[in-house]
């Protein structure tokens, strides 16, 4: 990645999205920044103009311009903050929450249309690549619209009525956005949940669901393998917004120290050699590499690796 790989995407969003050309697009008598304050007045409580200053990024003066060609336009007024007498509240008029509303229902239609030509099976993809560019390149703000979470401590529980449908479409989106899988990877993340759904003994099988700020951000599976007396961990994943908090780690060792408890000896899995950051976190939990096998499959060349803990070793 360099720099003009960045500048080059640039380019090609801004052309795509008709950012050069905002008015002609929208049919709206704004630039692309005046329409920005507009969505911002429209979707914040009571903001001043220093809010939306630091907000948007924008120079004092060329933000006073914008509010007093608003204020003429009928589309704004500005009193007193209730936070800060010497603050000015800046709040949207009857006419100027229309105005945001145009164009807002404008701007969706504009995407809608771009969505329209893409193939509905590469639409998971396009949303983890946008995904994965807002939580790598992103300050840590909730999405647009969305309150701040709470960031508690990352949970391990039980999963709730819809988790294991989560399970299957988060892997099968996550694996086609990282690492190009096809259609083939979801059904059998599909047959394995399946499986799993319709029978299994919840005093030797058992999945978790990793949950931080309200949301799942991870699961794994422990399930009984054909061999008697061994375990198989499958389907261990964390979403990207969620790496860098040991929750991998922990969904392992949860899975160790269940199959330990309940009396398995052994504890599988089988994985593929581009999954660096799992086969790190195995190793680190004691699984050895037993066997590897070049095959082809979910649409991609691959290392199969089959790994195996003893569990009446020392663990870790």
């Amino acid at each position: 990645m360099t720099v003009q790989d960045i500048r080059a995407f640039n380019r090609f969003y801004t052309n795509l999205i008709g950012a050069l050309d905002y008015g002609r697009h929208l049919y709206a008598p704004y630039t692309l920044t005046e329409a920005r304050v507009l969505y911002e007045l429209a979707h914040s409580t009571d903001p001043d103009a220093a809010d939306l200053r630091a907000d948007l990024a924008l120079d004092a003066g060329y933000l006073s311009r914008i509010l007093n060609k608003f204020e003429t336009a009928g589309l704004i007024e500005r009193a007193p903050s209730d936070k800060d007498p010497r603050r000015r509240r800046v709040s949207l008029t009857t006419a100027g929450r229309a105005a945001a509303g145009l164009l807002d229902e404008r701007a969706r239609e504009s995407v809608g249309s771009l969505l329209a030509a893409l193939d509905p099976g590469d639409r998971p993809r396009l949303a983890e690549a946008m995904r994965t560019i807002r939580t790598l390149l992103g300050d840590g703000h909730a999405p647009d619209g969305a309150a701040e979470p709470v960031l508690r401590e990352p949970v391990l529980r039980e999963p709730h009525p819809g988790d294991l449908g989560w399970i299957v479409q988060r892997n099968a989106a996550l694996y086609a956005a990282e690492y190009g899988f096809n259609a083939d990877y979801e059904g059998l993340v599909a047959r394995i949940v399946a499986d799993y759904a319709e029978d299994h003994d919840p005093h030797l099988e058992r999945t978790w669901i990793a949950e931080w700020a309200g949301r799942p951000v991870g699961c794994v599976m422990c399930v009984r393998d054909d061999a008697p007396g061994t375990a198989r961990l499958r389907l261990l994943l964390v979403e990207p917004d969620a790496r860098g908090l040991g929750i991998g780690d922990r969904l392992v060792g949860a899975v160790v120290d269940f199959a330990r408890g309940v009396g398995y000896r052994d504890l599988v899995l089988w994985t593929n050699d581009i999954l660096s950051s799992a086969r790190r976190l195995y190793q680190r939990h004691g699984f050895v590499l037993t066997a590897e096998k070049p095959h082809r499959s979910f649409g991609q060349d691959l290392v199969g690796q089959d790994w195996r803990l003893d569990l009446h070793g020392t663990g870790r």
